[in-house]
């Protein structure tokens, strides 16, 4: 990032890919104060119609928007496109989402006029975007602020910026001004300066917990500014008694490497039964490796392309290094291919016998295994975390699973299914460290408008039956 600029490099080839000068924070705020009366004041109906019509032109550009997060990201091709489709499908679950989380209500009170329920927009919103996702993510805070009718001004991450900018040209096509959905460039001094401004009415965050923590700190002298916080994740697998290796193999390689590991809902721990220890790690490592990690348009289509950038790969091996030498066996070693690029082999650690192990999370494909003695050690390490957003338990009963899902503490606990691919048909968010329960996905409606409770009469009509003299 040079003085005043914002520069985007891509992970696969390190070459550079966009540039641009960094906006002016308080311009922008000020424009999007004098567009959201107007843009309020618009019919849901027609807010609702823009946003359909921005998922039409997401579909236009699919292609080019495919392309652009593979080459931005690192991802494989496939992987882009499967979340192009989420951008596009987020619509119409947050038409329906709005609908269900914020209906108008009315009750008939007779001789004491009616009472209703409804909800206004908070006003100028601004959603902090991540680079793992560089258009579902924040489009999923994006287009259920505008159908509230909210503004809003999104600084997408500094590494992920030009992804960020097709997605707000695309709702720009659509018909909603640049004022009201408005892109900003900017790095960090510049998202601080967004969640301080006094013309801004709400913060919608996804990203690090130390980000998150940041913003919460910031604003704890502001508690009319609606913060919502959408964080990582040091999130268990577990596996107990189950005949399905292979299948339980799968689930964790789905959970830990889909991405890179560049997932908040990623496995970073897999808690394991000793009894299904040895089979299943069997199965893990011949799985593992079989993973292709490449540059994200190659042949065959590689599972897994790099992290996000040669200081985070720097990171990782930092940390695998770490467990290795505090106590770690490695199952499978972390290597880097291409010194000059972020590509890292996926990692495997049994760190079973550190004493201490770090409550963090480290995003990138590097797992830890923990071996346990039965189910009830198993859960009390699931525990073993400051953070809480996703859990899953592979094998047992459905009274396993029951007392799984009332003992573990998250926001997503899942059975015989991965840590990850959750449904933005259901509420997304986790608590402790990993969000401040303001979920997001479905329950996104919940944070773009707030309630609005009144008692009505056409005329007024009023007397005081008790306490008065005579006149």
């Amino acid at each position: 990032m040079a003085d005043n600029e914002i520069i985007s490099f891509e992970p696969a080839t390190g070459e550079e890919l966009w540039r641009r000068k960094v906006d002016d924070v308080d311009a922008a705020v000020d424009r999007a104060r004098r567009a959201w009366p107007a843009w309020a004041a618009q019919p849901l109906a027609t807010r609702i119609e823009l946003v359909r019509r921005f998922a039409n032109e997401v579909r236009k550009a699919s292609d080019e928007m495919a392309e652009l997060i593979s080459k931005e990201t690192g991802k494989p091709l496939w992987e882009a496109r499967t979340e192009v489709e989420a951008v596009i499908n987020k619509v119409e679950i947050s038409v329906n989402a709005y609908a269900e989380r914020t209906g108008q209500k009315r009750l008939d009170g007779a001789l004491q006029g009616s009472s209703a329920v409804r909800h206004k927009p908070h006003g100028v919103m601004v959603v902090l975007g991540p680079y793992n996702f560089p258009a579902h993510l924040p489009n999923g805070h994006i287009v259920p602020a505008l159908i509230a009718g909210n503004v809003v001004i999104f600084k997408p991450s500094e590494k992920t910026p030009a992804v960020g900018e097709l997605l707000m040209t695309c709702f720009n096509r659509a018909g909603i001004s640049a004022a009201v959905a408005q892109f900003v460039v900017g790095g960090p001094e510049e998202g601080k300066a967004l969640v301080a401004h006094r013309g801004v009415n709400g913060v919608l965050f996804t990203g690090s917990a130390q980000a998150g923590i940041a913003i919460n700190k910031r604003l704890a002298n502001n508690p009319g500014k609606i913060v919502a916080l959408e964080m990582g994740g040091n999130n268990p697998i577990v596996v107990i008694d189950t005949p399905k290796i292979t299948d339980a193999a799968t689930l964790i390689v789905q959970s830990a490497f889909t991405s890179a590991g560049q997932r908040c809902t990623a496995a970073r721990r897999l808690i394991i039964k000793e009894s299904m220890y040895e089979p299943v790690i069997t199965e893990l490592k011949s799985l593992v490796s079989r993973i292709i990690v490449d540059e994200p348009f190659a042949d065959p289509a590689p599972f897994m392309g790099p992290v996000i950038d040669n200081m985070a790969a720097e990171q990782l091996v930092e940390s695998f290094l770490y467990f290795l030498s505090n106590g770690g066996k490695a199952i499978r070693h972390m290597t880097r291919p291409k010194d000059d690029l972020p590509f890292l082999s996926p990692a495997i650690i049994d760190t079973t016998e550190m004493s201490d192990r770090p409550d963090v999370e480290l995003f990138g494909p590097l797992l830890q295994v923990i071996k346990v003695k039965d189910f009830d050690a198993a859960i009390k390490e699931a525990n073993r975390t400051r953070f809480g957003l996703s859990a899953s338990l592979i094998g047992g009963s459905p009274q396993d699973y029951n007392r799984f899902w009332a003992n573990v503490r998250a926001g997503i606990i899942n059975w015989n299914r991965p840590t990850n691919g959750a449904s933005s048909s259901a509420p997304f968010g986790g608590l402790g460290l990993s969000g401040n329960h303001r979920p997001a996905a479905f329950y996104a409606a919940d944070y773009c408008a707030y309630p609005v409770a009144s008692t009505e009469m056409e005329q007024p009509r009023a007397n005081i039956g008790v306490g008065l003299g005579d006149s």
